[in-house]
Formats: C-alpha cells, structure tokens, sequence
C-alpha cells in the first residue's frame, strides 16, 4: 500500500479505533504509540550486480509497558494527526510504500507490509504480514523458478494431486 492511500484512509476513517493485525488473529495492543515515522531510501546492488533503488515510509508502533491495561484504541484522527505533524517537518514521499516496524516479546521486529485493510464495526483493522526475501537476479545466478501447476496437469490421474 502506498503512503497516500493509508493517509487516504485515515482521512475517511477519522472516528474509528485503529487496529494492526501484525499476524493472523494478533493485534497490537491498544497501548500502543507511534514512536517514529522514518523516510527510507535503499540504494542496492543485487547478486547479479543489477542495482536498484526506491524509497519507502516505515512507521514504527510501540506498546507502552506502563499503559498495559489500556482497552481504548487510538483513533484514525490521532493517528492522521501524528503523521500529518511529522510531515511538516519532514516531508513524507506519499507515492511510496508503506510499511510498519514492530515487535513484542512474543513477535521478532519486522517491517510489515500493509496486505489488506477492513472497517469492521467501529474499527478500521490494517492487516499487516512479511515478504519473503527473493532473489532478484533468478537468470544471472542461475535460479530457476518453480513450475506452476497447469489446470492440464493436476487434471484427475496426472499424478499432481
């Protein structure tokens, strides 16, 4: 999900609770806090030597230890207006991915992808999840990729099922 269409959402959404599912069934606590906003630009060679470059906005959550019985979500307005005072000061891209960075103590940190997002009563729930690491120069380094089944052959007796 690019930066503007979050933003976008927010926006829409001012008066609902903001829930991340940073796994399936998990949300992050109701204690959390966004602690900082960060305007990353990658500059990369691969191992085929091709190069690459992008940028992204990562926004990091954070769960209080000291607000552990907090039940109360931060709204999308709070939330809008957190992101829109970073962005006075420093400029977010708004064409560019958006990912969040978070962890707890029973979850490694990871910058999230944005892979769905839902209104559900109340709440505006983002659901969040990984990307596999992929080699990016599959025909320099000689990788070749799966075969993708065919409808021909997982037909009944191929020996694909």
């Amino acid at each position: 999900m690019k930066t503007n269409e979050f933003l976008s959402i927010l926006k829409e959404n001012p008066n609902k609770n903001l829930l991340f599912e940073y796994k399936p069934g998990a949300l992050v606590g109701a204690n959390y806090h966004i602690t900082e906003v960060k305007n990353i630009t990658i500059d990369a060679v691969d191992c085929g030597a091709g190069t690459d470059f992008w940028k992204e906005t990562i926004i990091q959550l954070w769960e209080s230890p000291t607000e552990k019985d907090k039940r109360t979500y931060m709204s999308a307005y709070k939330a809008l207006s957190i992101l829109n005072k970073v962005d006075k000061i420093k400029p977010m891209d708004k064409d560019v991915e958006v990912k969040f960075e978070y962890s707890n103590a029973h979850f490694h940190t990871a910058q999230l992808y944005v892979h769905a997002h839902q209104i559900t009563g109340e709440n505006l729930v983002f659901h969040l999840g990984v990307e596999q690491t992929d080699c990016k120069a599959k025909d320099t380094c000689g990788v070749e990729e799966p075969a993708k089944a065919t409808a021909e052959a997982c037909a009944p007796g191929s020996g694909c099922c």
